[in-house]
């Protein structure tokens, strides 16, 4: 009996440690914060929009642009449970890497942002 309760303990902590470790489409697990605004073959348009003190969940996005439409200060956190501050100014525009965070508002004001994500061409 033991080594069952062992076996299901085991498989219920990769089941929810799996939710971090997989890339996760941020429209999917945090709409109230990520729309979409336009998509086709090449590209997908995320309008973000994170009110002061709130928290996303663990998502992750393609390479690709962005754009602050607002000023920002932002925390992130990585999968491997490091964290860092950043500061954007309104207009700030930037190509950033593929990338897996979790993103938080530590100012006082909303933000909002586009990301512009690649799309990778099928052949």
């Amino acid at each position: 009996m033991k080594l069952v309760h062992s076996i299901i303990t085991l498989l219920f902590a990769v089941i929810i440690l799996s939710e971090f470790s997989f890339a996760q489409d941020a429209v999917k697990v945090d709409p109230k914060h990520y729309k979409v605004e336009f998509e086709n073959d090449q590209v997908r348009v995320l309008r973000i929009t994170i009110g002061p003190g709130e928290k996303g969940v663990m998502h992750s996005h393609p390479e690709g642009m962005v754009v602050f439409l607002t000023d920002a200060k932002g925390k992130f956190t990585f999968p491997d449970g490091k964290t860092e501050k950043r500061e954007f100014k309104k207009g700030f525009f930037s190509w950033v890497p593929a990338e897996t965070h979790l993103g938080e508002n530590v100012g006082d004001k909303p933000f909002e942002l586009l990301q512009i994500e690649m799309k990778t061409k099928k052949k």
